[in-house]
């Protein structure tokens, strides 16, 4: 009963939605092979025009795959997958025109002039909705019960491709970001912050003299190290924050709408913290960490160039003594 209960109060907890489809690092990435074979295969199946994985941001819809129409993403507010996130069933409107919820709907009444609609939900491990799988038509039309349970199924398809590129883009030593999807989400925040006029601070860190602590305690005490870094840092982040390991022992954060002396302030907090920091098993070896801090200002023009200013800023910590914040 308990899990039931769960289960059902997911589908209430819009942050722990969102949560969850952030964990997946996944929007505004590029086309995938894997997302775009099952939407092509569900659009030969059913014989429509037009086919989507739509995940369901906070104010708009994003499509990570889709086919037969050109935009990348729509408002929320008039997606009808908005809609179909809330119901652990495939939501089928069999003729859109005659739906009070979406006659109005600009995508009804003007491209791509949808008619019919079957979504069915992503649900995670979790129990969260995370957007659908979904299929639109031009035309009224009903959806069989046996159609109904293959876009169910491809919608697990969708969730286990999610949950299998999140595995892929995780170290698997301390389960934070790699550095290759870490340098994607640096990516993503750039071109959302300069979209949305935000601000945001990029911060390289990595341990002082780490290779002294291999070579005096061996590989397994550097590896519990590297591990109580990485849980000490992911307790103290902010939730909105990434974090990434992008070297044996260097690590990067990425914070969302914060710069200046709060983002410097931040940096300290991570900076002491590491510092105070015990690996288990190995209380007395001490560490710290050399931080550089690098806000996003108009002469970044892409992650690379991002990254190298944080890193400039790391390496002026580090020559002004180690176990500092430097900008």
């Amino acid at each position: 009963m308990l899990s039931l209960n769960k289960h059902s109060d997911a589908l209430l907890d819009e942050h722990g939605r969102i949560c969850a489809l952030e964990r997946y690092s996944v929007l505004d990435t590029q086309p995938e092979p894997g997302f775009e074979k099952i939407t092509s295969v569900i659009k030969t199946i059913f014989e429509v025009p037009m086919v989507a994985i739509s995940l369901i941001d906070r104010e708009r819809q994003w499509f990570k795959s889709i086919q037969g129409f050109d935009k990348s993403e729509t408002p929320r507010s008039a997606s009808f997958c908005n809609h179909a996130i809330k119901t652990r069933e495939c939501m089928v409107i069999p003729d859109a025109s005659a739906d009070p919820r979406f006659a109005n709907s600009p995508l009804v009444l003007g491209p791509p002039f949808v008619r019919a609609y079957a979504g069915a939900p992503l649900e995670t491990p979790e129990s969260y909705n995370v957007g659908t799988l979904c299929v639109f038509d031009t035309r009224p039309r009903e959806f069989n019960p046996k159609e109904i349970e293959v876009l169910r199924n491809f919608a697990g398809l969708v969730v286990e491709e999610l949950e299998l590129r999140q595995a892929a883009a995780r170290d698997c030593q301390t389960n934070l970001l790699g550095r290759h999807a870490f340098a994607q989400a640096v990516e993503r925040v750039l071109r959302q912050a300069v979209q949305s006029a935000a601000t945001a601070s990029l911060v390289i860190f990595d341990l002082d003299h780490f290779k002294s602590v291999n070579d005096t305690w061996g590989h397994p005490a550097g590896d519990a190290v590297i591990k109580a870094v990485a849980a000490t840092c992911s307790e103290e982040k902010r939730p909105e924050d990434i974090l990434g390991r992008i070297g044996g022992e260097e690590f990067g954060m990425i914070m969302p709408n914060l710069a200046g002396e709060a983002a410097i302030a931040a940096a300290e907090r991570m900076r002491r913290v590491v510092e105070e920091a015990v690996a288990p098993d190995w209380p007395e070896i001490r560490f710290t960490g050399s931080f550089g801090v690098a806000d996003l200002d108009p002469d970044v023009a892409n992650a690379s160039i991002w990254m190298a200013s944080a890193d400039a800023a790391l390496y002026r910590a580090k020559a002004g003594g180690r176990n500092r914040v430097a900008t």
